[in-house]
């Protein structure tokens, strides 16, 4: 590969900078430092609530910032592919990498279509080698790609001559030739079409009858290898389903099938051990500099992809500038204005576009081109030093490839090869196939650096995000390629559980990174990562711990109605202007991202809703995820999404946009939020609300954040009376009534008791409405021990009301009892210790009196005792 010199650009980049909208940034966040400094002025004189949404405020002022800083510059890159040929003299090969794991969830008829679209584009077939991953050890998968490779040879060479626009099979056929097609309609085109119509029918049926069971269950010959195999508990197979042994350029490319060894006492670490298992295996047979990868649904929908990418690749003026190359993530057939949210054009537009304005985007797991190199580990420096590592005659020094590569010496020879930037010469495939299963065994990669400094990262189910951390952690850059028509093209998940389960799994990845030794604080302090690079990826990692205070603030407003307070300001009170410029400016501004880009203001309710939903049900279960993994109770387990080819054409389009349900309780916090939100309503109706003290009520602004609440979770509320798929099924219900219940319980139907506390001659009296309150009286006690001597501590619970005449409330004289609370008082150790112990153990209280409870019972089902008999002594 010889680049030319020559003035003409390959790429240019395009600054999108908006001063309005820069401006409004600014203005909200002015606003949301005045409510912050509002509260805390204000704190003394207000409960629970206030506190609550001051701490609420401030994070999500603080996500506010991040989002400023990543929005700040965005750019954008138009490409230029008809000038490589006038830049470089000799295209560089690449290998593509496809990966799935169950035929079941992934319908092989899927795989098919992207990989006939891969092999399909426009480049070079000696130049393309096309490996797919099938982690499910599927012999479905592995028939389905033989009779694909057949269709292929009457597929790519039509699709060139004609050339054809859309090279995936069902989406051609799906469309209008006139249109998909860049010749006339002349009768040889249409006979071709028809042909290959019809051979593609014939494809679907063989691929939909071997679905339904009628795969060759004789395992002889080709499929010998899949006898006696199991998902989890296999050998490595590989299989030359294509081989383009000549090396000529208007033939078939590479097409090889890999199921990676796989034993139950063995860690895989699901598709980052997947990638890392294709890397070291394409090392061995065709060692292409470039690497894309793709999901098996991302099929390629611009022919020219590959071009464009290499317009970036190879346009850069020194390598550090380009590690990998980035193609946005967008979905053919999406339902009419994004009822589930998941299509992600607004993010793509504007926020990853601000990230390519920084350090460069992150890495999506899809849709991206690789330098092998840099996958290896190598550092931006070594574009300088890297012979260092190497003796001479090419081979990795001795510690290097016994500590990062493996003990394969034919590989550690490719990875030489690889990293010094001179290309291998072609080779038979066969003859790599020997050592191919070696380094795709699953003992390979102990005491290597696999997963640790060489390939994929290990450690986190977002193995993507965590792989591009440590490529930019290194002081490396990425570039973003967005080509009309978009590169790539993949189905987004339908309906409520597909689209929870995989935002599940990206918040349970994301905050596993944010959390490791790899995060990008780490990356910002000690490494190469630029601050506002670190400022954008928190901004992608802490999305599981927005579900934290965005569902406490999502119950302040049924907090207030039921206990009568409030937590905005009052209508009377200026502020109030601020928490409703900042609701509404808020509002307005993200409805002019969605209307500038072509989009409705349903599609933007659509996102604001699922948003909701999405924070409260998917990411806080990947916080619990990510939390149980840290205590050792379990560990976090990649859960591929189910992917449908298109949309149903036997649904109306108001049931295309339903949300649907599952029995997963992963619907229950978003149930049990909306329950509690119509206990709210249904008390404020009924009058059922304790009196306010002066006029500290609650009011309009609460009433309408909780109709607004039940808005967003309108699906749930038509849930509760759907049936089927689209009705929540009632053992989800029961669960979110229990903990509405109790949610409403602490917050309403706790008893009034005072408490009251003599500290020497001090008293200190409390009234106790909430249970949060104990937390109060023992943050008490602490205070007391550890900064103060105590003497003497009483304390005595008052339950006739008529005892309180004549004491303040603890909020009313909150500034008496801090200045008396810090005075040197003395108390007796022991004393002190049994106070504290009796308030901190009334939880663990309930176990012991819980089991006493149940021996009666138990005594009487066994005909044993539990007390003395009559006859003996003792019973008195």
């Amino acid at each position: 590969m010889a680049i030319q010199s020559t003035s003409t650009p390959l790429y240019e980049k395009i600054s999108l900078k908006n001063d309005g909208k820069r401006a409004v940034e600014i203005f909200i966040l002015f606003l949301l430092v005045s409510l912050l400094t509002y509260r805390l002025v204000h704190l003394e004189d207000h409960g629970l609530e206030w506190q609550v949404a001051l701490a609420c405020e401030s994070w999500f002022t603080f996500v506010w910032i991040l989002v400023i800083s990543t929005k700040w510059s965005p750019v954008s890159y138009k490409t230029y592919p008809h000038r490589i040929l006038q830049r470089v003299s000799e295209l560089p090969p690449v290998d593509v990498f496809v990966t799935t794991a169950d035929p079941q969830l992934e319908p092989p008829i899927i795989i098919v279509n992207t990989v006939l679209s891969l092999m399909a584009v426009d480049y070079p077939a000696h130049k393309l080698a096309c490996y797919v991953s099938d982690d499910g050890c599927s012999l479905l998968t592995f028939y389905s790609l033989m009779e694909a490779a057949k269709f292929a040879k009457l597929w790519v060479p039509f699709c060139k001559k004609y050339n054809i626009q859309l090279r995936a099979p069902f989406r051609y056929f799906a469309g209008d030739s006139t249109i998909l097609s860049g010749e006339d309609c002349s009768l040889e085109f249409q006979q071709a079409r028809d042909t290959m119509k019809d051979e593609y029918d014939k494809l679907s049926g063989k691929i939909e009858d071997a679905s339904q069971g009628s795969v060759p269950s004789n395992f002889t010959g080709e499929f010998a290898a899949f006898s006696n195999t199991e998902r989890k508990n296999h050998p490595t197979i590989i299989k030359i389903i294509l081989e383009n042994k000549g090396g000529h350029a208007d033939e078939l490319p590479h097409l090889i099938y890999i199921s990676r060894e796989k034993r139950p006492k063995h860690p895989h670490h699901y598709k980052a051990g997947a990638m890392n298992v294709l890397t070291r295996i394409s090392g061995l047979m065709t060692n292409a500099p470039l690497m894309l990868n793709v999901d098996c649904d991302m099929y390629a929908n611009n022919p020219q992809i590959v071009l464009h990418a290499l317009c970036l690749l190879l346009g850069t003026k020194y390598e550090r500038y380009c590690a990998f190359v980035q193609c946005p993530q967008y979905f053919y057939d999406g339902a009419k204005d994004d009822p589930f949210g998941n299509q992600l054009v607004v993010l793509q537009e504007y926020l990853v576009r601000g990230i390519v304005g920084i350090q460069g985007p992150v890495y999506g797991g899809t849709g991206c081109f690789h330098r092998r190199k840099v996958i290896y580990g190598s550092w931006p420096e070594d574009m300088k030093t890297e012979k260092k590592i190497l003796t001479s005659n090419g081979e990795l020094t001795k510690e290097k490839s016994l500590n990062g590569f493996g003990s394969s010496k034919q590989f550690i020879d490719s990875a030489a090869h690889a990293l010094q930037g001179n290309p291998d010469h072609p080779k038979d495939l066969s003859s790599s196939l020997e050592v191919a299963c070696q380094v795709a065994s699953c003992t390979y990669e102990y005491n290597t650096d696999w997963g640790k400094k060489v390939g994929w990262m290990y450690g986190s189910t977002a193995e993507d995000i965590l792989t591009g951390v440590a490529i930019h952690t290194k002081g490396w850059r990425s570039l973003y390629c967005s080509p009309n028509p978009p590169a790539f093209l993949g189905c987004a998940p339908s309906g409520g559980p597909a689209s929870m389960t995989q935002q599940k799994r990206w918040a349970t990845g994301l905050l596993e990174v944010l959390l490791s030794k790899r995060s990008p604080i780490y990356g910002t302090l000690f490494m190469h990562l630029h601050f506002r690079q670190c400022l954008a990826y928190l901004w992608v990692l802490i999305w599981a711990l927005r579900s934290i205070p965005e569902f406490l603030y999502a119950l302040l407003p049924a907090y207030c109605i039921m206990t009568n307070s409030h937590f905005l300001p009052k209508g009377q009170e200026p502020a109030i202007i601020i928490s409703a410029a900042i609701f509404i400016i808020y509002n307005l501004y993200c409805l002019y991202e969605y209307f500038a880009i072509g989009l409705s203001i349903h599609a933007w309710w659509n996102n604001q809703r699922i948003q909701r939903i999405t924070s409260t049900c998917a990411w806080s279960f990947g916080v619990l995820s990510v939390v149980l993994k840290l205590l050792g109770l379990s560990e976090t387990v990649f859960e591929v999404t189910k992917k449908d080819q298109s949309t149903s054409s036997d649904s109306t389009n108001a049931e295309l946009g339903r949300f649907t349900f599952d029995e997963s309780p992963i619907f229950v916090p978003g149930t049990a939020l909306l329950l509690v939100h119509l206990i709210a309503t249904f008390t404020m109706l009924l009058g059922l609300r304790p009196q306010a003290s002066r006029s500290s009520g609650s009011g309009m602004g609460e009433v309408i954040c909780t109709m607004w609440v039940v808005l967003c979770f309108w699906p749930f509320f038509r849930g509760l009376f759907g049936k089927g798929k689209y009705g929540i099924p009632s053992t989800t219900i029961m669960k979110g009534a229990i903990v509405a219940t109790i949610i409403a319980y602490l917050f309403r139907f706790t008893p009034t008791d005072w408490f009251e506390v003599r500290i020497d001659n001090r008293r200190y009296l409390y009234e106790i409405r909430h249970p949060y309150q104990w937390l109060e009286i023992t943050l008490l006690f602490t205070k007391s021990t550890c900064f103060s001597r105590l003497r003497t501590i009483r304390w005595t619970c008052l339950d006739d009301p008529a005892k309180k005449t004549g004491h303040r409330s603890a909020r009313s004289s909150s500034k008496q009892k801090e200045s008396n609370i810090w005075h040197p008082i003395y108390v007796a150790p022991f004393q002190a210790m049994f106070a504290y112990l009796w308030i901190l153990t009334w939880a663990l209280g309930s176990i012991p009196e819980f089991l006493y409870a149940l021996l009666p019972a138990y005594c009487v089902m066994t005909n044993s005792n539990f007390l003395p008999k009559g006859q003996e002594p003792q019973l008195s």
